[in-house]
């Protein structure tokens, strides 16, 4: 396997983690009342979930080697 799929397959995992470290935190008090008082949730939560988006993305296109492949 090469450095960028090795790479690419580390950071889906952490972007799947981070997406569920992400909905676990908008169940707690703080993001509850945030939610009631402010309309939306926390800023932490919200990077946490769209942190791991984007971390899964780029961990996705990294493994499918869309990225440095060569063309002929």
């Amino acid at each position: 396997m090469s450095t960028t799929r090795i790479l690419g397959a580390i950071l889906l995992i952490a972007g799947i983690i981070l997406i569920v470290v992400g909905v676990v935190a908008s169940r707690s008090l703080a993001d509850n009342l945030s939610s009631v008082f402010r309309g939306h949730l926390t800023q932490n939560t919200m990077l946490y979930i769209f942190g791991g988006i984007a971390a899964a993305v780029v961990g996705l296109v990294l493994m499918l080697g869309v990225v440095g492949r060569s063309r002929s």
